[in-house]
C-alpha cells in the first residue's frame, strides 16, 4: 500500500498554474533583530497558508558539512528564528522533528553539533529523525509524476524515507553557490533527506534530479516552504569551497522554484539560464520567472551581489571530470564498484584536512569579527 493514500486528499500539495502569483519575501536584517525578523519574513510570505496544524511538521536543515564555515549550513539564528515563530503561532512541538541525512562525506551527528544547531533542539524540544540511521525505514516509493532521470538512476526502484510521507516540511537552505548546479537553496535541500546514500549517482543528471524530487515533494508532503538565509552568503565553488560574504537578507516563500529564482537573482544569475530552474518552471512545479512573482518586503531590483558560480576547485574539476569529461565511461567503475571509497577518502581528505586548514580558517577569521561573527560565537 502507497503511505499516500492515507493522506487526505485536499492536502496534497498543488502544482503551479493556478493562477494566483506566488509570493516570495524578502527582507533586510541585523543580528540584534534577526529572530524577529525569521518570524517577519515567513509571515510576509503567508506561512501559516501553507503549513498546516494537523499535520506533523519536519524542519529540513541543511547541513552541508560537519564543519563550521560561514554561509555553508543552517545557521543557529534561521533555526532558532522558525521554532520561535511556529510556537508563536500555535505550532505542536510533538509534531515537529528535525529531519538530518548523512551522506558519504558529511557526518549529521556531527555537523550538528559544530554548527551549533543540537543545543537549539534540545533547548525547544524538538526531537532529531537520522534518516540514514539503521532503524529508519526506507520504502519503495512509485511517483505519480513521470520521472526525468530517477527511474533510470535507479532502475531497481526509488526510495525515500517513509517517516516524510504525510508530513509538511520547511527547508533551512542558505544562500550559496554549488559547483555543479551554479546555486543551491530550497529545491536542492530535498536532495538530503528523499536520497539515500547513493545519491551521488544523480551527480551527472543533477538538474534533472531535483525537479525529480520537487515533483515527489509535491506528492507527500501536506505542505512546503522555505526560509533562506542570506546573513552569511558563499561565493566561489561552492558548497564548501566558498569565500564567505556578509549581506543580511532573510528570504521565504512557499514556491521552491520561485524562491530559488529570486536567490539566484539576488545572487547575480539569471534564474531561467539555470537548468533546474528552467526544468521546473516548465514542468509547472513552481515559477521561475521573477517577472511573474510577488516580491513583497524588501525592493530587490537593484540587488546583484556578482557572484560567480563557474569556478572549481581540484577536486570538483576531478568530479566533473568523472560525470561529464574524459573519465566519464568509468564512472559506474569509480563510483557504483566495490573501489568507490577511494572517491570518498579522496574527498574529505582534501576538504577537511588539506583545504580547511590551509585556506578555510583564513576566511573565517575575519567572518568571526563582523557582527554575525560575533553572535555565532554567543551561541552556545
Amino acid at each position: 500500500m502507497n503511505p499516500l493514500d492515507t493522506l487526505p486528499r485536499e492536502k496534497v500539495q498543488p502544482s503551479a498554474g493556478s493562477g494566483r502569483r506566488p509570493r516570495v519575501a524578502v527582507i533586510r536584517t541585523r543580528p540584534e533583530t534577526v529572530l524577529e525578523d525569521v518570524g517577519r519574513v515567513m509571515e510576509l510570505a503567508g506561512y501559516q497558508e501553507h503549513l498546516p496544524k494537523d499535520r506533523d511538521l519536519s524542519l529540513k536543515v541543511n547541513i552541508t558539512w560537519h564543519k563550521w564555515y560561514p554561509g555553508c549550513s543552517t545557521t543557529p539564528w534561521q533555526l532558532e528564528g522558525v521554532i520561535r515563530r511556529l510556537f508563536a503561532d500555535g505550532y505542536d512541538v510533538k509534531r515537529m522533528n528535525c529531519a538530518q541525512n548523512s551522506t558519504v562525506v558529511v557526518d549529521t551527528r556531527v555537523g550538528e553539533v559544530n554548527n551549533k544547531l543540537k543545543p537549539l533542539l534540545a533547548k525547544y524540544g524538538i526531537r532529531t529523525i537520522y534518516l540514514n540511521d539503521e532503524g529508519a525505514e526506507w520504502i519503495q516509493y512509485e511517483p505519480k509524476t513521470k520521472m526525468l532521470v530517477l527511474d533510470k538512476v535507479y532502475p531497481d526502484g526509488i526510495k525515500i524515507p517513509k517517516s516524510l510521507i504525510g508530513e509538511s516540511v520547511i527547508h533551512l537552505p542558505t544562500m550559496k553557490t554549488h559547483v555543479f548546479t551554479t546555486i543551491t537553496g530550497s529545491m536542492k535541500n530535498a536532495f538530503g533527506g528523499l536520497l539515500h546514500f547513493k545519491r551521488h549517482w544523480t551527480h551527472s543528471v543533477i538538474h534533472e534530479t531535483l525537479v525529480d524530487l520537487l515533483a515527489i515533494q509535491k506528492e507527500i508532503h501536506t505542505g512546503i516552504f522555505t526560509v533562506t538565509d542570506g546573513t552569511f552568503c558563499g561565493d566561489g565553488p561552492g558548497p564548501r569551497a566558498m569565500r564567505p560574504h556578509v549581506k543580511n537578507f532573510l528570504l521565504a516563500g512557499a514556491d521552491c522554484v520561485a524562491c530559488d529564482a529570486v536567490q539566484a537573482k539576488m545572487m547575480g544569475f539569471d534564474p531561467l539560464s539555470l537548468p533546474f530552474i528552467r526544468l521546473a518552471h516548465e514542468a509547472g512545479l513552481g515559477v521561475g520567472d521573477v517577472r511573474e512573482l510577488d516580491i513583497v518586503g524588501e525592493d530587490i531590483s537593484g540587488v546583484n551581489f556578482g557572484f560567480h558560480g563557474a569556478e572549481n576547485t581540484l577536486a570538483s574539476r576531478g568530479q566533473k571530470a568523472i560525470y561529464h569529461g574524459i573519465l566519464k565511461p568509468f564512472e559506474n567503475l569509480l563510483l557504483r564498484s566495490p573501489i568507490v571509497p577511494w572517491s570518498y577518502m579522496a574527498s574529505k581528505l582534501y576538504h577537511d584536512a588539506y583545504w580547511y586548514n590551509l585556506v578555510g580558517r583564513r576566511r573565517i577569521r575575519p567572518m568571526l569579527r563582523t557582527e554575525w561573527g560575533e553572535l555565532w560565537q554567543r551561541y552556545q
